[in-house]
């Protein structure tokens, strides 16, 4: 699955990001607004099991590290009962063994978050702005060109695009779809409502 069908249904360019309030694998709850310390903020539709997902930990973990005033922020909103491994205590113990190293790792249990967004797949980026204190989206779109699990990236466009948008540059990147196991829906729906 990919997230070319999400360029319609997903927040665009500009608009203001969808708010939100989940709990945290740190046993906090976290809303956008937590963040606007930093000047962007890194939104990533993730879970713990699929392939896709697995292969972009250590990127997002290096994003994290790499970039003070970027948040790392995971949102895992799949359907847990029928994927036992996307559980949020599976999400607690990567976290704790340093599997995955975000800044967050929210579990979106409602999946009203994941659908105001229109994320499909996992991993789905949506990298926002801090525009003097109200998150904007600036790209939409993978995390680099290895798009499957068992590739090697040579380019690597999602930092490239969080050094333009932290040096003060227009963001005029194209959407280029991240790709991955579609979003567990809790009714079974392969695309949101």
């Amino acid at each position: 699955m990919t997230a070319l069908d999400s360029e319609r249904d997903a927040i665009e360019r500009g608009d203001v990001a969808p708010d939100f309030e989940l709990p945290g694998t740190d046993g906090q709850t976290h809303a956008l607004a937590d963040f606007d310390d930093y000047e962007a903020v890194l939104v990533v539709f993730t879970c713990n099991h699929c392939p896709y997902a697995i292969a972009k930990f250590d990127p997002l973990n290096e994003l994290a590290a790499q970039f003070d005033d970027l948040a790392v922020v995971g949102i895992n909103a799949n359907d847990a009962e029928e994927y036992p491994d996307d559980s949020f205590e599976r999400m607690v113990e990567l976290v704790e063994d340093g599997t995955i190293q975000y800044d967050a790792y929210l579990r979106d249990d409602s999946q009203d978050v994941a659908r105001a967004y229109g994320a499909v797949c996992t991993p789905d980026p949506f990298l926002l702005e801090n525009d003097g204190g109200e998150f904007r989206l600036a790209y939409h779109g993978r995390i680099d060109d290895a798009m499957s699990p068992d590739e090697d990236a040579e380019t690597f466009e999602m930092r490239n695009i969080v050094e333009d948008l932290l040096a003060g540059e227009e963001i005029t990147a194209e959407f280029r779809p991240s790709r991955g196991c579609n979003i567990k829906w809790k009714d079974g729906s392969v695309r949101p409502e």
